[in-house]
């Protein structure tokens, strides 16, 4: 009996002596001296602004990776700044670590926010942020001479027939190699001189404020940002970086332009805009199954970023149009186990920052969406250009004209008119839960269901929720209240968790 309880449990001594490798950059835990520390991490102008500023309390918000370097980072900042600054380091992130974690920041009532390493640089909504992204190791000669390489090939099969037409390339680049972009881009421009070339690039911004609203600069970037732009045919972008979701949204967003990436860890740059297209159809397809839902849930991924309220209530007002069901959920951090608690939810749409719009979606047992998809999907007719927004602002100030285009959808057509799936290959019949219609599962027998045992009915409400449970064929366990005699209680195990005992004597 022994031998067969031991062979079906463990007794848990793995999960504690178990060894774990960690896959963390080298470059983030070498020693730093303290005066690396004063240059890296920009400490005088980190206290310059807490001083000018008169800042009482600063919270510092950490990634993982740089977690090590908080403790030294507080002394030196706590050290010069002087008395009248409490500074404190926050914990785990609520969301991405490359979003200002203002909700952490209120758990200590907090009047500056310092962020530390990757920024998606999004604009806050209600504390100020002074941004240290760091210096991140970089060749500079290296990098000059491979995407010079990789750009004049391109530049001599595109030069334009009129000499006055200059050819431009965008320089854009992960944040931790930001000290290095004007260095680069004039010597980069220099390089490419005889080919008639400009290179523009749009400088970081270290400080944020949601008072005075300062917004990233954005000439550069709207050169090529237009989709029917013109002088999208003659625009490069030329990337500082390695494999990241900087880069991936990058090449969706920018889907007509040309795409070089030089990565400092291999020291080799490439074209990437080769995989533009297989990342356009892996959202195509999540389009696709979008189209054939009908209950969404509407993911809060962010507290932080100006204008998320005005855009989930957008979203709320597509998907009442459209007479679909929603709920808006906020669970944090994502993974597939917390999200397949919502089995009634048919496809996700997360408000996120534009780094962490797009989803991968392959473990997740529902799709993820971004807003822009969505509107793709209410579609009558599933057509994409190519074009792809992952910015609030501009998916706000096309508001007005999905208002004018869904009003005209709506005047015309036959609402109950089934439409083809080209997931499923098969015509299906939409379920609406909003609008003056009533609901397609109304008038039928799945509207009806048994109340109790003695056989009463009762009428489903307008409830995605309730429709799911009465589909299912296990609805829980039947509550006979007053029926059955109270258990009686009983001794149960002691000790701790590592190891429990069964011994009450």
């Amino acid at each position: 009996m022994t031998s067969a309880v031991s062979t079906f449990s463990a007794s848990g001594e793995d999960a504690i002596t178990r060894t774990i490798e960690l896959n963390i950059d080298p470059s983030n835990t070498q020693n730093i001296a303290p005066s690396d520390f004063l240059e890296i991490y920009e400490i005088e102008r980190t206290v310059a602004a807490i001083v000018e500023g008169d800042f009482k309390r600063i919270a510092l918000q950490f990634p993982d990776e740089l977690l090590c370097h908080s403790v030294p980072i507080y002394r030196l900042l706590k050290n010069k700044a002087g008395e009248g600054h409490d500074i404190y380091v926050l914990a785990d992130t609520s969301y991405g670590s490359c979003c200002v974690d203002e909700v952490a920041a209120q758990h200590v009532d907090a009047d500056l926010i310092v962020h530390y390493g990757h920024a998606c640089l999004s604009q806050p909504s209600r504390l100020p942020v002074v941004y240290v992204f760091g210096k991140k190791p970089i060749d500079v000669d290296d990098c000059i001479n491979q995407l010079g390489q990789c750009l004049t090939t391109q530049l001599q099969q595109n030069t334009p027939s009129n000499s006055n037409n200059r050819l431009s390339i965008l320089l854009r680049y992960d944040v931790g190699y930001s000290c290095y972009a004007d260095v680069i881009a004039h010597r980069l421009e220099s390089e490419l001189q005889s080919l008639n070339t400009r290179v523009l690039h749009d400088p970081l911004p270290t400080r944020l404020d949601p008072k005075t609203a300062m917004q990233i600069p954005q000439t550069a970037e709207q050169t090529c940002a237009e989709s029917d732009d013109d002088s999208l045919k003659s625009v490069i972008i030329a990337y500082i970086g390695g494999e990241s979701l900087n880069l991936t949204n990058l090449l969706i967003t920018h889907s007509h332009c040309e795409v070089y990436a030089y990565d400092p860890s291999t020291r080799s740059a490439q074209l990437q805009s080769h995989r533009t297209n297989k990342l356009l159809m892996r959202r195509f397809a999540m389009v696709q199954r979008a189209r054939d839902a009908d209950v969404f849930g509407i993911l809060v991924g962010t507290l932080g970023v100006t204008s998320y309220l005005s855009l989930i209530a957008h979203v709320r007002k597509l998907l009442a149009r459209a007479q679909k069901k929603s709920y808006t959920i906020s669970v944090g951090k994502l993974n597939p186990a917390k999200l397949a608690n919502f089995m009634e939810i048919e496809c996700f749409i997360l408000i996120a920052c534009p780094e962490n719009s797009v989803i991968d979606a392959k473990e997740f047992l529902r799709p993820i969406i971004t807003p822009f998809e969505l509107e793709v999907a209410l579609q009558a007719e599933g057509t994409w250009s190519g074009r792809y927004v992952l910015d609030f602002e501009k998916l706000l100030a096309s508001d007005s004209e999905t208002d004018l285009g869904s009003a005209a959808e709506d005047s015309g057509g036959d609402p109950d008119e089934p439409t083809f799936s080209l997931v499923t290959g098969k015509y299906r019949q939409a379920k609406r839960y909003a609008g003056d219609s009533k609901a397609s599962t109304e008038g039928t027998s799945a509207a009806l269901t048994l109340r109790n045992q003695d056989g009463a009915l009762s009428k489903l409400a307008d409830s995605a929720a309730a429709l799911f449970l009465h589909s299912r064929s296990y609805q829980g366990l039947e509550a006979k209240i007053g029926e059955d005699s109270p258990s009686v209680l009983e001794q149960g195990r002691s000790g701790i968790a590592r190891g429990y005992s069964d011994d009450h004597s």
